[in-house]
């Protein structure tokens, strides 16, 4: 989860903590993330906005998709033109700001627990 408002990156932490028996790692800066998503510990799932800073979210979308294409990502954003640049990167998905408790269990279920239950 990378965000740099501590507010959004708590709501988030919160409702995955909720929905999911998963530790849930949190960045404020798209360069922190990308340093963890370099190690050898697997990510299931990256949940950024597109807004953050030193890497912005959509140049980190565009270097995880190119590095890593399997890993699942999801941009978020209240800007509706980063929807289509999303889509245009490979994004797995796209979360408009603001988003509501649902939206979020509804990512949880479609690359969390329906994608376990593909493996």
């Amino acid at each position: 989860m990378i965000d740099d408002d501590k507010l959004v990156r708590d709501f988030l932490v919160t409702t995955l903590e909720y929905s999911v028996n998963r530790d849930i790692l949190t960045f404020d800066n798209g360069f922190s993330a990308w340093v963890y998503i370099n190690k050898p510990e697997p990510s299931d799932l990256i949940i950024s906005d597109a807004n953050i800073p030193e890497i912005d979210g959509i140049k980190l979308l565009s270097k995880i998709k190119k590095s890593y294409p399997k890993k699942k990502y999801i941009l978020m954003s209240g800007n509706p033109e980063h929807e289509k640049i999303a889509n245009q990167l490979g994004a797995d998905a796209f979360l408009a700001k603001p988003f509501t408790v649902y939206d979020i269990f509804d990512i949880v279920q479609k690359f969390i627990v329906e994608g376990e239950s593909a493996t």
